[in-house]
């Protein structure tokens, strides 16, 4: 996929995330942050002083939701739509964080990354939401953006996936979100250099199948896969669930960034 073409400049909306701590400026249409980003941050281990990256980081919202919680992570956002990179470059300096954000895609060639200022075995964590909807199942939004925001080819998984172990030192951590019906297709891309897999189940309905998996994977891991206990967004009632409410205003994480 070559990388997008700069175009004019759009409507934009700023919306505060984590309680209204942190404010985010994002396209007023087509592709806009959500639960997903704000759930993977709250999902992904990092100390002061790792180097971190976000993988389709859009306007920056998961990285920057990290960096407000982790003070101290040297944080690089990779972003293919040059709207959305500009919006996360600007958003990080509005809030004070310091980011490089870099405009590229992610199925590119190793010397591609490196000339960026990424080479291989030099990163502690790795964050990614990738598109994740079936292009076989899910008709494409008429805006481009958001199609590629949502919308996998066969390949997208395993590319971003392979970007990631490059990247990773051994012993990193790559911590990702995908659809529920899809974990099949993680595991197995996972195979590869991956182990010590940790898995998180998100239901949007306690009674009804997960909506979202989340998981944590180590470069080189050897433990045994971990299914840890899912967590609702509603409860069975239909009202936000309270622990879910005081994750997404930045007050708890999950339980995968204990591990």
């Amino acid at each position: 996929m070559a990388e997008m073409a700069p175009e004019a400049e759009i409507a934009t909306t700023c919306d505060g995330f984590l309680g209204g701590q942190l404010q985010l400026c994002q396209p007023a249409r087509g592709h806009r942050a959500g639960h997903d980003a704000i759930l993977l941050a709250a999902s992904t281990a990092a100390r002061p002083g790792d180097r971190v990256v976000d993988f389709g980081a859009g306007v920056g919202t998961a990285g920057l939701a990290l960096a407000w919680r982790v003070k101290g992570i040297s944080l690089t956002l990779v972003e293919i739509d040059p709207r959305l990179a500009r919006l996360a470059r600007d958003n990080a300096a509005a809030n004070g964080i310091a980011a490089k954000v870099i405009g590229m895609d992610l199925s590119s060639p190793a010397d591609v990354f490196a000339a960026a200022g990424l080479p291989p075995d030099g990163v502690d964590v790795v964050l990614m939401n990738p598109p994740y909807n079936d292009a076989t199942r899910h008709r494409a939004s008429p805006d481009a953006a958001r199609a590629v925001a949502h919308v996998a080819t066969s390949s997208t998984l395993q590319n971003w996936i392979h970007a990631a172990r490059r990247l990773l030192r051994s012993g990193g951590a790559l911590t990702l979100i995908w659809r529920g019906d899809g974990l099949c297709e993680v595991v197995a891309a996972l195979e590869k250099g991956f182990g010590s897999i940790s898995l998180l189940p998100v239901h949007g309905d306690p009674a009804k199948p997960a909506i979202r998996i989340l998981v944590k994977a180590i470069k080189g891991g050897r433990a045994p896969a971990a299914i840890y206990p899912g967590i609702n967004l509603r409860d069975a009632t239909g009202a936000s669930d309270p622990y879910m409410s005081e994750v997404l205003a930045g007050k708890a994480t999950l339980s995968l960034a204990s591990l």
